[in-house]
């Protein structure tokens, strides 16, 4: 029973199915959204297609559990759709009725069932330590940049660099590149003509230097577990053959010791 089950839950039509009512789920709770709507018949029809679709998860992890046993818990991407489950399982009433605005997380369902999807993923958490050192380099540039900001146009402009915190954030707004110029800069370099040897340095190692890195962090990680999933491919694909290979050696074993005894019987009879 186990076995068909398995069966059943790896199977293309069951992934097809899951995947459509993921996404057909999260279009109608975008429609829920609509007070129009959901004040009309249509409202009620929509509540218990969502109960429906909530049933429906429910049974499938518990297939997956049943079919998979412990595997199931060793697996990362099961624990995830475990756990966007039992969120809408809680309840939504009460001191829990923002619950209800997080069961749009069961869209995200979908990032464990597209392969594409999943190697996106994989390589963003394999790219997360490398990530972590180069926002450890960009709050020290940061810092570093805040404090002579501070100490330079402190008094000429307090709305943007009038302490350290409004320094880090208006560094922040020009590291972006939004209203940069016109907003900040201009301004500062009408009462600063020489402001410019300060703004320009830090946007070129922020914007145009530390933010790249992240980009080709990213980059890295992605094509590393791109290569890890082609040779997983190629050894599923190979281990047939593998297999056919070993068997026929041990065929082959088989018959050289059964011609050496052979021949040990025919010198002995000889």
């Amino acid at each position: 029973m186990r076995d068909k089950v398995l069966t059943l839950t790896s199977s293309r039509s069951w992934e097809t199915f899951i995947l459509t009512v993921i996404v057909i789920n999260a279009i109608t709770l975008g429609v829920e959204t609509s007070q129009t709507i959901m004040a009309g018949p249509a409202g009620t029809v929509l509540k218990l297609f969502d109960g429906i679709v909530l049933a429906i998860f429910v049974v499938e992890i518990m297939l997956r559990i049943y079919a998979n046993r412990l595997r199931f818990f060793r697996d990362p991407w099961s624990l995830f759709d475990f756990t966007i489950v039992a969120i809408s399982l809680l309840p939504a009433s009460g001191p829990l009725q923002v619950l209800r605005a997080l069961r749009i997380l069961r869209a995200l369902r979908l990032l464990s069932m597209i392969p594409s999807l999943r190697r996106v993923i994989g390589g963003l958490v394999a790219a997360l330590p490398g990530m972590g050192s180069i926002i450890v380099l960009m709050a020290l540039v940061f810092y570093i940049f805040a404090v002579i900001a501070t100490k330079l146009y402190a008094e000429t402009f307090p709305e943007f660099f009038g302490s350290l915190g409004a320094s880090i954030y208006s560094l922040f707004q020009i590291m972006t590149l939004e209203s940069w110029s016109m907003g900040i800069v201009r301004p500062v370099m009408e009462v600063h003509p020489q402001a410019w040897l300060f703004f320009v340095p830090f946007i070129l190692s922020t914007a145009f230097t530390v933010l790249n890195l992240f980009i080709g962090i990213i980059v890295s990680a992605m094509q590393k577990e791109h290569e890890q999933e082609l040779l997983e491919e190629n050894r599923q694909a190979r281990e047939p053959e593998m297999q056919q290979i070993l068997a026929e050696l041990k065929a082959l074993r088989t018959e050289i010791a059964a011609l050496k005894d052979q021949r040990r019987d025919n010198a002995v009879s000889g």
